[in-house]
């Protein structure tokens, strides 16, 4: 009988110990009673807990949580009234603080956020609330991290989910937002229209100063074409001139090398006297050797022209 009762006291100790033997894991938090009064807290890892003097208080979990609270009715400094509704984040950084410094710490949160919600919303008017979202953010982020510090928790992030305006006033917004769509549209119409017509002028601009351009240089091609022809006309001038000249020289130096009778000479100069004759000059000075000559052609022109008129007297 006694080895039973052995046995059955050996099994009972290995229950309790068993029972009483705890793993805390990754992330959690135990707050530790020894006879009703916080005794520690424990983190992860092994841990024994005395039976019968010490008891699991609470369990946390020391994960950032977030918690969407239900819309808010809240005034504007304009008497707007609309609904907003926000989401928390924070984070347990103290179990101890979490676990006896307040009763229901989601529900004084959520106190605590629509409270300080309507103190914010209270001093903007709409259009500033709908447009000032991060700093509404930032306000109640930092009064909540402030008066959750001690109860333990950390507030990381707050975030107005939504802004529900009345009905009245989306359709005003709406109204307003269409009207300021249209504004938009036509000043951007306008300014293509004005864009394209200056682009046209400076197109017109330019082709106008490529035109006078070419017609520039198409000016200055046709003088060089021009002083390019008479240079070469003089020149072809000059080189007639010059073969003239030559083949006058040419020909003295033939005659004088022919060394020519006094007669030839007589009539060359009777030919250029011609020539001086049947001129516009006024005085003809004749060399002395000419005169007699000329005097014979007079007295010869005489005779022929009184034969003629005999003749035709006769006649």
């Amino acid at each position: 009988m006694l080895p039973y009762i052995i046995a059955g006291v050996v099994l009972l100790l290995l229950i309790i110990i068993a029972a009483n033997i705890k793993i805390v894991p990754q992330s959690k938090a135990y707050v530790i009673e020894r006879l009703g009064v916080y005794s520690e807290t424990w983190q992860t890892g092994f841990h024994f807990k005395k039976p019968l003097f010490e008891k699991v208080s609470k369990i946390v979990s020391l994960k950032e949580q977030v918690v969407d609270f239900r819309p808010q009715p809240v005034i504007t400094k304009d008497n707007v009234t609309m609904q907003i509704d926000t989401v928390v984040f924070f984070q347990i950084t103290d179990p101890k603080l979490y676990a006896y410094g307040v009763e229901h710490p989601m529900q004084a949160i959520e106190n605590l956020t629509a409270t300080t919600l309507r103190n914010i919303i209270g001093e903007m008017e709409l259009d500033h609330t709908l447009t000032s979202r991060d700093t509404i953010n930032a306000k109640i982020r930092t009064i909540l991290d402030e008066a959750t510090d001690p109860w333990g928790i950390k507030v990381n992030r707050v975030e107005l989910k939504n802004i529900i305006p009345p009905t009245e006033i989306q359709d005003a917004m709406e109204k307003q937002m269409k009207a300021e769509r249209q504004r938009r549209e036509a000043i951007l119409r306008a300014e293509g229209e004005k864009a394209s017509k200056i682009l046209v002028a400076e197109g017109n601009k330019e082709s106008m100063i490529l035109a006078a351009e070419a017609e520039k240089q198409s000016a200055i091609l046709r003088a060089e074409a021009v002083r390019e022809q008479k240079i070469r006309e003089a020149e072809g001038e000059a080189e007639a001139i010059l073969a003239v000249q030559k083949a006058i020289a040419e020909g003295i130096a033939m005659i004088n090398e022919a060394n020519p009778s006094d007669g030839y000479l007589v009539m060359k100069k009777l030919e250029a006297f011609e020539k001086a004759a049947d001129g516009k000059a006024t005085k003809i000075i004749i060399p002395s050797e000419l005169q007699g000559i000329a005097g014979l052609a007079s007295s010869l022109q005489g005779i022929v022209d009184g034969s003629s008129n005999d003749v035709a007297e006769d006649k």
